[in-house]
């Protein structure tokens, strides 16, 4: 190293830094190794390459010119470390919101998903005695002893409402409700797996609190349109239901 002259030295690490090959933290290494690079590491014309490459346009002309570059380097990156510091805070405290929304809707859909179950077991249900009230009209057509034959008659006439026009309505709204239940079944699986990648993506950021976050967006209008899908077939379903 003694056999090389300063100026070569100077030349290698304006080269270096020139090139985009050396960084701030090569620079702050290199001035450590020995008191010759530690010297020519804090020249005044290395760090104005530095300043003026990773942060372009930064501070006025008047304070680049009181102070010396290292220094302005040193306090600018000072600044934008405190800048991504407060946009990480906020980019995670988003995320936890956003993962809060997810919980909340898996919630409703998981409530909306039990509520048209119930519904679909009472009208199954419903559905299933109306169909031995019509075999037990049909029944008593045909002969047959008189105490099942008086059973049967007692089944039909305790029935108040038509059981052919019931049952088609009947029909209708099981399949409705299987249709509800699939929908249902197919929105809680992509909000469960849009509340997996929130989750991932907050444990990324909580890791590198200094990287660029990027919100990512698209799964609000995809929720959207599901709302807006199951909302038509929950109109589609009534308007069935009175006609009938």
């Amino acid at each position: 190293m003694a056999s090389l002259p300063d100026e070569l030295w100077s030349r290698i690490l304006e080269i270096g830094i020139g090139n985009s090959i050396l960084t701030y933290k090569d620079l702050c290494c290199i001035s450590i190794t020995s008191r010759l690079l530690h010297r020519l590491s804090s020249q005044h014309s290395l760090w104005n390459r530095l300043l003026s490459s990773d942060f372009p346009l930064s501070l006025p002309s008047s304070v680049l010119s009181s102070s010396s570059s290292k220094s302005l380097y040193k306090f600018r990156f000072e600044r934008d470390k405190e800048r991504k510091i407060a946009a990480h805070r906020r980019a995670v405290l988003r995320k936890e919101s956003q993962i809060s929304e997810h919980s909340r809707r898996l919630h409703d859909i998981q409530t909306r998903m039990s509520q048209e179950k119930n519904k679909a077991i009472q009208t199954s249900t419903e559905l299933s005695h109306l169909r031995r009230v019509r075999e037990a009209s049909v029944a008593l057509n045909v002969w047959q002893p008189e105490v099942v034959r008086g059973r049967q008659k007692q089944m039909v006439e305790q029935c108040g409402v038509p059981a052919e026009s019931r049952i088609r309505t009947l029909e209708m709204e099981l399949r409705l409700c299987k249709q509800q239940i699939m929908g249902l079944e197919k929105s809680h699986r992509d909000e469960k797996r849009r509340l997996d990648a929130a989750k991932k993506e907050l444990e990324s950021m909580k890791y590198h609190p200094l990287r660029e976050n990027k919100p990512v967006s698209g799964g609000e209008n995809e929720h959207i349109s599901k709302q807006k899908k199951l909302r038509s077939c929950n109109g589609l379903r009534e308007k069935q239901c009175k006609t009938h």
